[in-house]
């Protein structure tokens, strides 16, 4: 069975495409089969940062109307044998996702043999972020330890709590996870940014992982590679930790401590 996650937050520009497919592609170089949705209907940036944006011919909206099947609109990645995107459409409003349409998607991927499906929600709570996270079984609640963004996370925690397929039936609620983004210990020690246990005293729900601000993210985007894909960066580690403790494994949280800075970076200032 497929387990469904969504990747949402209620203030926008906060990594949650990002998040989506270093996390999609984490997850497929592990083995497991999976695709990243993105409900971001109008907009789709999905397909730029994985790098397949010339690719697209059919979208999620196709599927949907019954102009093209799921074989003809997912996308395979070139680099990840698991890896499948299933990209937005730029030229309908979100109104064309129906929640009939989105349950025929969700369970014929689930047939096809997925292991994970990564819905990759628009920030807020207007209708595509509300059909994103409504069959989920799982929500990685992404936010930047700034107040306005983890007072918007707090609302999206409600909205998970009350309007999803789960809260309707009466079933175990949705599984919540924090991932906390664009995190600088300079910063938190300037009382610029709020700390790790500040966010989580706020939103009380468990830490999945903290990803440094880091130029590394900037520059995966720029070429159309998950970020997670540069194992060297801190950045790209984080999301491999951040990986691994969805999987329930144990990592230690890094990047969470203020560099020390060698002799020669003390001398000049930098």
């Amino acid at each position: 069975m497929a387990r469904i996650i969504v990747v949402t937050s209620g203030k926008g520009g906060v990594g949650k495409t990002t998040s989506s497919a270093a996390i999609s592609t984490g997850l497929a170089k592990l083995g497991h089969k999976t695709v990243v949705i993105d409900f971001d209907i109008g907009l789709r940036n999905l397909d730029l940062i994985m790098g397949c944006e010339r690719r697209v011919v059919y979208d999620f909206v196709n599927v949907i109307n019954g102009d093209a099947n799921l074989n003809q609109a997912l996308i395979r990645d070139k680099r990840v044998e698991q890896l499948y995107i299933l990209p937005a459409s730029q030229t309908r409003d979100k109104e064309a996702l129906t929640r009939d349409g989105v349950e025929k998607v969700i369970n014929d991927l689930t047939t096809m043999g997925f292991d994970y499906i990564i819905c990759d929600s628009p920030a807020g709570i207007e209708s595509g972020a509300l059909m994103a996270l409504y069959f989920a079984d799982e929500a990685i609640v992404t936010t930047n330890p700034e107040v306005s963004s983890v007072r918007d996370s707090d609302r999206i925690l409600g909205i998970l709590s009350s309007k999803s397929r789960r809260a309707e039936q009466g079933l175990e609620p949705i599984r919540e996870h924090l991932l906390l983004t664009r995190y600088s210990p300079e910063r938190v020690n300037r009382g610029d940014m709020l700390s790790v246990e500040d966010v989580q005293e706020i939103l009380a729900i468990p830490l999945l992982g903290v990803i440094p601000e880091s130029q590394a993210v900037l520059k995966a985007s720029n070429a159309g590679e998950p970020v997670i894909l540069d194992e060297g960066s801190d950045a790209g580690q984080a999301y491999a930790d951040t990986v691994a403790r969805l999987l329930g494994e144990e990592r230690e949280f890094r990047f969470l401590e203020e560099g020390r800075k060698g002799f020669f970076s003390r001398l000049f200032g930098s």
